[in-house]
């Protein structure tokens, strides 16, 4: 039986001032198991992509609580809670975020330097070379194809050997031949290192290579697998 590694507990979250307020997450209850790859899908401004900032410790909640490897994050300060997402948990965005004037090897180190990692620009080219780019590591971003950024990205997130690898979008800003590629990456390292994956995606078919789907509506969870899942075997016993 697996172990919950996080846990949503009651989640409220509103973003913005006054009457310009939304109500993104509405009292959300959710967890997620170690090994786990979950997929997050919903309309433009259900409130999935916050809910994925929520899990990464990148949003704060108004109420509620979030569980984190047994840690309750929504009460670390800004530094702890920093520090706790460095070591535990990997983060993928539509949009690569690397850092235009640094090589791609020192995009994937220079994390690491910062969080006192010793070795880190071994542990970096071992990375790199594990996700395809032996031979792009003195690159600049600007000289890397867009898939090969979104690799580089990667491998930054794996680097610290993360428990949780969260992905918002990962291949949206590919062409379909390249997320496809970007995609079989993400699930391959997932079951090789047994980690958990949450992403949120638009495709459909990058959802269903989850072996669980959430459908969030409105600030609320509409829909999950599990639960569906759970149910039908409860009634065909």
């Amino acid at each position: 039986m697996r172990n919950t590694i996080i846990e949503l507990k009651s989640a409220d979250l509103t973003l913005g001032n006054a009457a310009a307020s939304v109500h993104v997450l509405r009292s959300i209850d959710l967890k997620i198991d170690e090994g786990e790859a979950v997929g997050i899908v919903g309309p433009s401004g259900s409130g999935k992509s916050t809910l994925l900032m929520v899990l990464a410790g990148l949003e704060r909640l108004d109420s509620g609580e979030i569980n984190v490897r047994d840690t309750p994050i929504h009460t670390l300060s800004e530094d702890r809670l920093a520090d706790f997402r460095g070591r535990n948990i990997g983060i993928v965005f539509q949009s690569f975020h690397l850092i235009a004037n640094m090589t791609a090897l020192e995009n994937v180190a220079i994390p690491l330097e910062l969080a006192n990692v010793k070795n880190a620009f071994d542990i970096a080219r071992k990375e790199l070379q594990a996700v395809g780019l032996g031979e792009r590591l003195s690159h600049y971003p600007g000289q890397l194809s867009g898939g090969e950024q979104q690799r580089v990205a990667i491998a930054r997130a794996l680097a610290p050997s993360p428990a949780v690898l969260i992905a918002d979008e990962p291949t949206g800003n590919l062409d379909t031949d390249t997320g496809r590629q970007i995609a079989d990456l993400l699930f391959a390292k997932q079951q090789e290192r047994g980690m958990t994956l949450v992403l949120v995606t638009h495709d459909t078919t990058l959802a269903a290579r989850c072996s669980r789907q959430i459908r969030v509506a409105s600030g609320q969870i509409a829909g999950d697998s599990h639960a569906e899942q759970a149910r039908l075997t409860t009634v065909s016993a």
